[in-house]
């Protein structure tokens, strides 16, 4: 996995480059001391993960995360606690308090590696264009353009096509990372919505089949960014 460091702390990187160096599955391509580096950074190269410190001069790097159109998995380390409901709102891998073990960053890594693993093997999935899922004993086909939303329901969801509901024991974050198309966005920390079906939008609030879904406060500008805003 490419990787790159983003703090503004020299210490601090040197620190993240010491425990790259040690897991065999990351290669570290860049250290950006600003945010704005690691902007430029993203937008030129191919880069799976990044070490994302929050408090830095000019932008910090939860303006940087949610400026960017194209996410790479991301972990979060900061010195402050305060920041991580923010943070895990705009589905970060995991979020580390400085100063962090071995063992700390070991488990982040690792999750982060499980998502990266979880991508790489939906492609062929998606190249299908369709799921199957379990409802008891019987698999059930869909079609995914055909998903309008996924509703969250602690362990269940509810996923919604043009005319059917279907009930599954799975978590959204869970069929987030099998969907893996930039036509569905996790619009609510309760919803995943295919921004081709949205019929609206009005304040806090898309429709979709007439269906009223609310935007988290934090994902208003973002989903802005992802309609075909004219």
């Amino acid at each position: 996995m490419n990787c790159i460091i983003v703090d503004d702390d020299k210490m601090a990187r040197m620190a993240l480059k010491a425990l790259v160096s040690d897991i065999s599955f990351l290669t570290l391509k860049h250290e950006c001391d600003t945010a704005i580096s690691a902007f430029n950074t993203l937008q030129r190269e191919q880069i799976d993960l990044v070490f994302l410190d929050i408090e830095m001069p000019e932008m910090s790097g939860l303006e940087l995360l949610k400026n960017l159109e194209r996410r790479p998995i991301v972990v979060f380390c900061t010195a402050k606690e305060e920041y991580a409901v923010e943070a895990f709102e705009l589905n970060v891998a995991d979020y580390i308090v400085k100063p962090y073990t071995k063992a700390r960053f070991l488990a982040a890594v690792s999750r982060a590696k499980e998502i990266f693993d979880s991508k790489q093997q939906q492609v062929e999935t998606l190249e299908k264009e369709y799921i199957f899922i379990r409802t008891n004993s019987v698999l059930t086909k869909i079609i995914i353009s055909e998903i309008s939303y996924i509703q969250a329901l602690g362990d269940y969801i509810n996923i919604f096509t043009d005319d059917k509901r279907h009930t599954v024991h799975m978590t959204l974050k869970a069929i987030e990372d099998k969907l893996l198309s930039e036509k569905f966005y996790r619009l609510h920390r309760s919803y995943l919505i295919n921004l081709d079906k949205i019929d609206s939008v009005e304040k806090e609030t898309a429709y979709i089949n007439k269906h009223p879904i609310p935007i988290g406060e934090q994902n208003k500008q973002e989903l802005l960014k992802r309609l075909n805003l004219i």
